[in-house]
């Protein structure tokens, strides 16, 4: 069998111009899967439902299905193939945990032809997409499903503690062997839907590194692009501070959990649809194969929106026919967006030939700029990247009485400075007359009130307005005569008692004392300003 170029689609060409994967035809494998799953979550349902335990994550079950069919299996025109299924058990549950029943599984994949997507990566993978836009079915290499299955136990209980979260969602790993070749394959969550139109697409790790779509790329209808084309189109996406919050926090969550598993080079893939009213008629969604148009995702926490919010409450409101379960946001041109995110390419830890090919990029670049690094560098280089570059919050302007009040900080600051050297300076000229006005009563020849040794109870002057707002009270900050002060100079006679009225140089107050004041038995004595 020849084979050719794929031109940029995983996989290789047979000289009929079919599509082949490890020398089997796109249309054989197409309908192995189709066959095997049928098979084996038709016969898994027979099994009673029971809790998940630590061997089932390590059971594989193996299935032949001849041409001709079997006691077992029906008859079929594709070449003879084996379908194992990788812990059949705990998938099972995964697959209920997000509310999806056997015979709705076994609907999507098997009533109608899968799909196949093209490939813009350099896995060389082959995409598959069910009809009803529910599944993805992708290839993987032996590797990345060794690793998954490692990774299921620490899987299986992130899911139990947050199943509101944008990892891939897995629902099954299977194995096709034909031709003695074996194809894995794994089935996931579809994060674009094909009902909206996505405008843009991008492949975003936070690095720089090689992270621009390629002039082929460019070509394509519907291209995806990468981080610098982000950078050079889009000056982040704007959300309300609700959204934006609850993005960034399931964001930190997902990186911990994949930092934890020593999970590196994933990618966050965004598609970005515009929201604009006089082409929505007729751009928002695309039909299938069958002409006719996809109907919303069934499947639980499958949207953007419900993959984010906290509560789940809200979930219901939001999925509507006009957003699909995207996120709402807006450009910085006030351009309304709906996104569709998720985090995809997480089968690559970080193993020895991933050290050995940052250490080499390393020393040829900059080897923070490299997507290969180690795991908690590459989270914290991934998060800053996505929540100051790609994501931002809207700046709300707080409240303000006037647009005056609100466009005068300047003025304002001015003003208060003003009132503050004004403020010192009556403060000043109150010190400078407390001076002088000890130095006036020094000078007299009586001894009234004893100034003479008692210059601090010279009172305060203040100004013309404080003196005609006092009125005739005096508050705490005026003059205070003690009682002992009061008995000292009663022994004084009429002429410290009677004595009329002191008028300092410097002040403008006249304080006076009346006869019938001081005889009153209280010993306290009226001011009148």
């Amino acid at each position: 069998m020849s084979s050719a170029p794929g031109n940029g689609v995983g996989g290789t060409r047979n000289s009929s111009g079919e599509k082949t994967y490890k020398k089997t035809t796109s249309s054989a494998l197409k309908g192995a899967i189709q066959l095997g799953i049928g098979y084996t979550v038709g016969n898994l349902t027979s099994k009673p439902d029971r809790d998940v335990l630590m061997q089932d994550f390590y059971v594989v079950e193996s299935v032949f299905l001849p041409s001709e069919g079997s006691n077992l299996t029906p008859a079929h025109h594709y070449p003879d193939f084996r379908f194992k299924t990788y812990a059949p058990m705990a998938f099972r549950y995964f697959r209920e945990l997000f509310g999806i029943k056997p015979d709705d599984y076994l609907y999507s994949i098997c009533n109608e032809p899968l799909i196949e997507l093209s490939n813009p990566g350099a896995s060389g993978s082959l995409f598959y997409l069910t009809s009803d836009d529910e599944f993805i079915i992708k290839t993987v290499q032996h590797k990345e499903a060794e690793f998954l299955q490692k990774l299921l136990p620490g899987y299986y209980m992130n899911l139990n503690q947050n199943p509101r979260t944008l990892l891939p969602k897995f629902y099954g790993l299977y194995c096709v062997q034909s031709g003695g070749m074996n194809i894995r394959l794994v089935v996931m969550n579809n994060v674009l839907p094909r009902a909206i139109r996505m405008h843009y697409k991008y492949d975003l790790k936070g690095s720089t590194y090689k992270r621009r779509a390629s002039r082929k790329e460019r070509e394509k209808s519907c291209p995806t692009y990468k981080d610098l084309d982000f950078q050079d189109m889009h000056e982040g996406l704007y959300f309300d501070a609700e959204t934006y919050n609850a993005l960034i926090k399931t964001l930190q969550r997902d990186c911990r959990v994949l930092e934890s598993f020593k999970i590196m080079d994933y990618s966050l893939l965004l598609g970005v649809h515009v929201l604009d009213p006089s082409q929505r008629e007729g751009e928002t969604g695309q039909v299938g194969v069958d002409g006719k148009r996809p109907l919303g995702q069934r499947v639980l926490y499958s949207t953007a929106m419900e993959s984010i919010q906290g509560d789940g409450r809200a979930a219901e409101a939001v999925t509507t026919d006009d957003t699909m379960g995207g996120i709402p946001c807006r450009t910085h041109k006030d351009e309304k967006l709906l996104i569709f995110l998720g985090i995809i390419d997480i089968l690559q830890s970080y193993r020895f030939i991933k050290k050995l090919e940052h250490s080499w990029k390393a020393l040829v670049y900059d080897g923070d700029t490299v997507s290969v690094h180690r795991p908690g560098f590459y989270a914290n280089r991934f998060l800053k990247f996505m929540s100051t570059r790609v994501f931002r919050k809207m700046q709300t302007a707080r409240f303000s009485p006037s647009r005056r009040t609100r466009n005068s900080i300047a003025a304002l600051k001015s003003s208060s400075q003003e009132i503050l050297s004004s403020q010192q300076e009556e403060k000043n000229d109150a010190r400078m007359d407390r001076l002088g006005g000890a130095r006036s009563l020094a000078s007299l020849d009586g001894q009234g009130f004893d100034s003479y040794v008692r210059p601090d109870l010279v009172p305060v002057t203040p100004s013309l307005y404080e003196a005609s707002s006092m009125g005739t009270t005096i508050s705490s900050s005026s003059i205070f005569v003690s009682e002992q002060y009061l008995d000292d100079h009663s022994k004084d006679g009429d002429d410290a008692a009677s004595s009329s009225t002191f008028t300092l140089e410097d002040s403008a107050i006249c304080l006076t004392s009346e006869q019938s004041t001081m005889d009153r038995d209280d010993g306290s004595f009226d001011i009148y300003l």
